[in-house]
């Protein structure tokens, strides 16, 4: 087996999808996973870009079938997460607004990162490192400051958190362990980027959504394809097992290797 079959094995990735049928089998799971962890709902922070309005569709269904089918109140709670002024935000409250989510609320991260970045600035210098964090660093307490308050909501409401991972993401890495990397569910998984887009079509994401270029937010221009340098219509077709150049098999593979144990559990001796 090549090292492309092995990660597609791993990753859950099939050549191609029945949109319909996709969407019906990640609701259930998300609705089997809430009843059986006795929760209220489920928790999706919104980004503004296509990953998370595709799990905030997927959470919708789930929990409006819970409350239809068992007469409790389900909630989906969006959660905006700004640091300081986000230029894109609109589009946060466009996914709300085009899934007719009831309960939403801002936590803004900014005060609460400024002051964990001044903290560990101030602890480095004890062992005689004068610098502030680099910009990466600073992106990683960003997600997972997100995480912490996400986590603080969802244990006073007796929610699930919901992740918006998938394996165009997860082969290259693209996530912060203990940070966005950290949740209950991941009901994209096993879906490359394209398929999200398909499903995205399907669900009614808003097209301006869908089409705007792929970015974490973690710094001032970050964007995805060109940090890994791949786009994500090569990745897609690396991950269906489809042949692509050589150049770009090697460096996702190289991707996947080293960030291997982002995807792999806590070890135990």
């Amino acid at each position: 087996m090549s090292l492309q079959q092995e990660i597609i094995e791993r990753l859950g990735v099939k050549p191609s999808i029945n949109v319909d049928e996709e969407i019906a089998k990640r609701v259930q799971f998300l609705k089997d996973y809430v009843k059986s962890a006795r929760a209220t709902g489920l928790l999706i922070a919104i980004s503004g870009g296509l990953d998370s309005a595709v799990a905030a569709g997927l959470c919708k269904r789930a929990t409006d079938e819970l409350t239809r089918e068992t007469g409790m109140e389900y909630m989906t709670l969006g959660v905006f997460q700004p640091y300081g002024e986000q230029e894109d935000i609109v589009h946060s409250y466009e996914t709300a607004k085009a899934f007719g989510l009831a309960h939403t609320l801002e936590t803004n991260i900014e005060d609460t990162v400024d002051e964990i970045a001044l903290e560990v600035e101030h602890g480095m210098k004890a062992i005689g490192q004068f610098r502030h964090l680099s910009v990466p660093g600073k992106g990683n307490v960003k997600a997972r400051a997100r995480m912490v308050m996400q986590y603080a909501l969802s244990f006073e409401l007796n929610l699930l958190v919901v992740g918006t991972d998938h394996a165009s993401e997860s082969i290259a890495g693209f996530y912060t362990k203990w940070g966005d990397g950290a949740v209950d569910l991941m009901p994209l998984s096993s879906l490359n980027k394209r398929q999200i887009r398909q499903i995205a079509a399907a669900l009614g994401v808003p097209g301006s959504i869908i089409n705007k270029a792929p970015t974490a937010g973690l710094w001032a221009g970050q964007n995805d394809e060109l940090e890994m340098g791949v786009s994500y219509e090569d990745n897609s077709d690396y991950l269906e097992g489809k042949p692509v150049d050589p150049a770009i098999q090697k460096r996702l593979e190289s991707y996947f290797l080293k960030t291997e144990h982002k995807r792999s559990p806590i070890p135990r001796i």
